[in-house]
């Protein structure tokens, strides 16, 4: 899942992709939930970090907002 990056620079890029990733994450949990397995278990860990990169990254942007500086 590549974006732009012009797209990664924007809150609302970043935000649209958080919503992408916990969509993704919510869909590996439940096919772990039925299966109580995963074809690859390693990729719901990528995906929760990489949300978690993803919403450091929109909270710094707002504080950069909020404080004035770009």
């Amino acid at each position: 899942m590549k974006k732009k990056k012009s797209e990664i620079g924007t809150v609302e890029g970043l935000r649209e992709t958080a919503h992408t990733l916990e969509q993704e994450i919510f869909a590996l949990r439940n096919e772990l939930a039925r299966s109580r397995k995963l074809e690859r278990p390693h990729l719901l860990r990528e995906k929760k970090r990489e949300r978690a990169r993803v919403l450091m990254r929109i909270a710094q942007k707002e504080r950069e907002v909020a404080s004035g500086t770009n």
